[in-house]
């Protein structure tokens, strides 16, 4: 799925919102979850996942054409671990219609 069919089956399932506006609120949801992996923050989204960013180190490696040597230089790589709700749901542990609607 891409972010535009997201953003369609969002607003789909909730037609008294306006797709751009649905758009507008995917988009700043995105944005702030960079911006915070940006500053070094953790996002945690319960039952879904948590995003982090992981530090790899400098090293050398190798140029696969060639052979030859390299440095590679330290970098800072998102990373994404899966919260137990999602986990349990894809391995077919939680009937999927559990998740559907609101349950409060």
């Amino acid at each position: 799925m891409i972010k535009s069919e997201l953003v369609e089956r969002i607003a789909a399932r909730n037609p008294h919102l306006y797709q751009r506006d649905v758009e507008h609120l995917v988009n700043a949801i995105l944005e702030e979850i960079v911006t915070a992996l940006s500053r070094g923050d953790r996002v945690e989204l319960r039952g879904f996942g948590a995003f982090s960013v992981k530090n790899r180190p400098a090293r050398i490696g190798r140029n696969p054409r060639t052979g030859e040597q390299v440095s590679v230089s330290e970098k800072y790589v998102p990373f994404f671990k899966t919260g137990k709700d999602m986990r349990e749901r894809l391995n077919g542990g939680v009937d999927p219609g559990e998740f559907e609607g609101d349950e409060d």
